[in-house]
């Protein structure tokens, strides 16, 4: 699995935090999406999946 993310697209909803805290962050400035890990585990897939499909601005893109 390979993530990525747009951060122009991106509106600090940080419901990817929520859904993957280990694989997502926000800046502490704006609130922006962080990547922390472009290349989750197995076990983090669901959650990452989960954080994509609750993003509004659709700024995260999975790759299998």
């Amino acid at each position: 699995m390979k993530v990525s993310i747009d951060q122009d697209k991106c509106v600090a909803s940080g419901q990817c935090v929520m859904a993957a805290a280990e694989v997502f962050d926000q800046r502490d400035e704006d609130g922006i999406v962080v990547l922390l890990n472009e290349n989750p585990s197995q076990e983090q897939a669901d959650d990452v999946r989960q954080a994509a499909a609750l993003c509004p601005a659709l700024a995260i893109t999975v790759d299998d």
